[in-house]
């Protein structure tokens, strides 16, 4: 696998568009903080680890509207493996004016925007959700 953040993000958006209501995808320590915080930002239900003796896997439970609609409307992934994108802690992107979450690996571990902008520090733009 050559990008396992697209793999990932492009997991989750099949998933929805299929309408499934769980996604396996194989994990990774990134991976989980950034699961970690699609949970805390009421993206997806919730998230099990599941151990199979090798690196384990992620089951998402994806999470719908009382429509039928998923919750997420678009990922886009940002840095790509040929051209990183970096800002620092002064121009950090907003993801549709604030309403959405961009995701950023930090010196300080991953983080959205948000809490980037409250400890004032920059990193690699990972992507954005909304």
């Amino acid at each position: 696998m050559f990008d396992p953040i697209s793999d990932y993000l492009t997991r989750i958006r099949n998933a929805q568009r299929a309408g499934h209501r769980r996604v396996d995808i194989p994990a990774s320590k990134l991976k989980r903080a950034m699961t970690k915080i699609l949970l805390d930002k009421g993206y997806i239900n919730k998230f099990i680890n599941i151990d199979d003796g090798k690196q384990g896997m992620l089951r998402l439970f994806l999470k719908y509207d009382a429509y039928g609609h998923p919750v997420i409307k678009k990922m886009k992934r940002r840095s790509k493996p040929g051209l990183r994108e970096y800002c620092g802690s002064d121009e950090i992107p907003r993801a549709l004016n604030g309403l959405g979450i961009v995701i950023l690996s930090t010196s300080r571990g991953v983080m959205t925007d948000k809490e980037a902008r409250k400890v004032k520090v920059g990193g690699e733009v990972l992507c954005t959700v909304y």
